[in-house]
Parts: C-alpha cells; structure tokens; sequence
C-alpha cells in the first residue's frame, strides 16, 4: 500500500476541535501548549472555548487548524505511526505548512508564526468587501476559468481552487466574482455559492500578503522533509528547502491544484490518504477525484481508534 497524509486547509475549523486528543494524548496537548508560547496567547482557549467568529478569522484560523493537524500527527506518533511510514504529504493551502510541519520541514514554533503572519496578511492585503470568493459547482476547472476571464472585465477575477471534476473556487474583486457567478449558472454549473470569506485569497490582489511572506520565509530555516510534499502550486513532489521555500510564496497568489496533487500522487501508486486534524473536506475531494484511492481520517480519538482498528 503506497499511502499519503493529506493536511486540511481553511473552512475545516470549529470549536473544540483537536481537545479530546489533546485529553488523550500527553504529545498532542503539548503541541498547543508549544503553539500558545510560539505566539504569545492562549490559542488553545480560543480553539476550544471560543466564539467561532473569532476562530475563523483568517490569523486565527491558519495556526490553529495547523496546531489541530499537528495534534493529530502526534498522536499517531504515539501509536508508533510516524510520518515516515507515508510516501507523500501534501496540504489544501494552509495545510501545506502543517504538511511540511509534519515532515519536519520547518518546527512547530516557526509554523506557528509563519501562519500567523499569513493570516494576518492576506486578511489586510485588501479592504473589507473589496474582494470575494466562490465555490461554482457541476463545472471543470477549464469551463470556470474560461468563465471567470470572461467575467473580469478590466478587475481580477481567477480560479483560485481547483479542488475536484465538479468544485472550483473563483477568487477576485467582489463585483467580477458575483458576474462570474452568474455566468457559471448560465454556462450549466449547478450551483454558484458565495463563500463567507474574509478576504480574496489564491489571486493577484493578495500580492502585499505574498510581499509579507517572503520576507518572513527568508528568515525561516527550512530543512529537506523527510517526505516529498506534493505542492499546491506545480501539483508535484519537492523536497528542496529553496524550492518549497518559493513555492510557499507562490501559493499565496496562486491556484490551490488540488485535484491535479491527487491526480500525480495516483500516478505514483498511492492507493491509500490519511486526513490529518479537522473534518473530511479533502476526504471528499479525493473520493470525487480518485475512487480507488481509499481515503480515512484522523481528527480525535474516536477516528483514531477507527484507524488503528482498520
């Protein structure tokens, strides 16, 4: 069996995740223990005490889906599931950094505030209602970005998210996005859906976040993984610290190639994906993408006793 962890991004994020393994597991707690020092506050309150309005802004959202993922690969390290046992690790934008956290690419505390600043930034790279997000439904990803180009008239307006045959998001200045939504709908997608987003993320207009975390990533040390990441940006293995390094910038801007990262993990045997931290977003994904691709996931221990059963 050729297996793959895979890392969830934002949306997955709600309140009290990540605590019943942290209850349960000694490594688990201390990764948020390690992620509130890293940052200077209490994250671990907000996630499991909080008030979900504030979990899901963007700054806080990013670490703290981060530090669940990160939770959950620590318990399955105390189950004597390292993640060297995966021949691949690949994660749905924010999750790229749990991924390379994960393959010991850069430290837990570093992740922590690299997403942090990522989040802070693409949160104030444009003004409040300016940009937008939505998911078109029931059309490929050449039929959205055809009808995205077609929608810009003069602003930006991108697929941003290619996440399987029938999923794309569209990202970009708000009024484009909303002419694109109606023109999907015309073009035969099933449904157009404005998501509840804080920002326009994976398009042009976040280039001040993308300006923001080249700076930050330029004094990060970055190692080799000890597993090749399938990156969001080429859809392809990397283990080079400057290439991930470049890549980490890109993917600010640039489309989230999920469907295609599934796709070339496939065509490298892998036959088996392990979601790590909250929900099953990507495990839906791969099954609309792969069906022969058997995929579980890991987020507390009730999936966790599942798997280790399995």
């Amino acid at each position: 069996m050729t297996k793959a962890f895979i890392f969830p991004g934002q949306g997955a994020q709600s309140i009290g995740m990540g605590k019943a393994l942290a209850e349960a597991y000694p490594a688990a707690r201390a990764v948020f223990d390690e992620v509130d020092e890293a940052l200077g506050e209490k994250l671990s309150t907000l996630i499991w005490e909080g008030d979900i309005a504030d979990l899901t802004l963007t700054r806080n959202a990013q670490p703290a889906l981060m530090a669940t993922s990160l939770a959950a690969m620590a318990a399955l390290n105390a189950e004597g599931i390292p993640v060297s046992v995966a021949d691949y690790v690949a994660g749905h934008s924010l999750g790229e950094y749990s991924a390379l956290c994960a393959a010991g690419a850069l430290t837990l505390s570093d992740t922590a505030r690299l997403l942090r600043i990522r989040g802070t930034a693409m949160q104030e790279a444009t003004p409040v209602g300016v940009g937008a997000m939505a998911a078109i439904l029931g059309l490929d990803f050449a039929a959205v970005q055809a009808v995205a180009a077609e929608a810009a008239q003069g602003d930006i307006c991108t697929a941003a998210n290619d996440n399987d045959p029938g999923q794309v998001v569209i990202s970009g200045h708000k009024a484009a996005v909303e002419r694109a939504a109606e023109l999907a709908k015309a073009a035969g997608a099933k449904r157009a859906v404005m998501l509840p987003v804080s920002a326009p993320f994976h398009c042009s207009l976040m280039q001040p976040a993308a300006e923001a975390m080249a700076e930050a990533l330029s004094h990060v040390d970055i190692k080799a993984p000890n597993v090749p990441l399938v990156a969001n940006v080429s859809a392809g293995a990397v283990s080079s610290p400057m290439m991930i390094r470049n890549l980490l910038v890109d993917q600010v801007t640039g489309s989230v190639r999920w469907r295609e990262s599934v796709l070339f993990m496939a065509s490298k045997g892998v036959d088996h994906m392990l979601e790590i931290g909250a929900g099953k977003a990507l495990s839906g994904m791969v099954r609309r993408i792969d069906r022969s691709i058997s995929v579980e996931n890991v987020g507390d221990p009730d999936s966790m006793a599942k798997f280790l059963a399995g």
